[in-house]
């Protein structure tokens, strides 16, 4: 799994996590370990980009939702980007397209990451 620090224009930190295969029951449990490590330790920020993920399961889902909850929890940010068109449809399908800010772009995710998170 490819991962990158990109650094925004305003000095947030986000890590671009890229897993390449499968996103299923087999891989599912490392990729959430990796997502726990980087928002812990890393950054709140984190964009997922699944160019080179070809099929996800529900475990494969419920890592991203794990994942989103975690940044949410330290106010953080969770995007996904580059869905593979045959991982799209299962996003579609199960209607968590409307659940994660998706991405066309890793450019457009990285350019919408929040600048200041709002007290109140």
């Amino acid at each position: 799994m490819e991962q990158r620090t990109h650094t925004t224009p305003d000095g947030k930190t986000v890590i671009v996590l890229m897993p390449t295969g499968r996103l299923d029951i087999t891989t599912a449990w490392q990729f959430r370990l990796k997502l726990q490590e980087s928002i812990s330790r890393l950054s709140p920020h984190i964009v997922v980009n699944l160019s080179q993920v070809n099929f996800i399961d529900s475990s494969g889902l419920t890592s991203l939702v794990a994942g989103m909850r975690d940044a949410d929890k330290v106010k953080g940010s969770f995007r996904i980007c580059n869905v593979h068109p045959e991982a799209k449809l299962v996003f579609e399908v199960t209607m968590m397209d409307s659940v994660f800010e998706i991405f066309e772009t890793e450019e457009e995710a990285l350019e919408g990451v929040p600048r200041s998170v709002a007290t109140g």
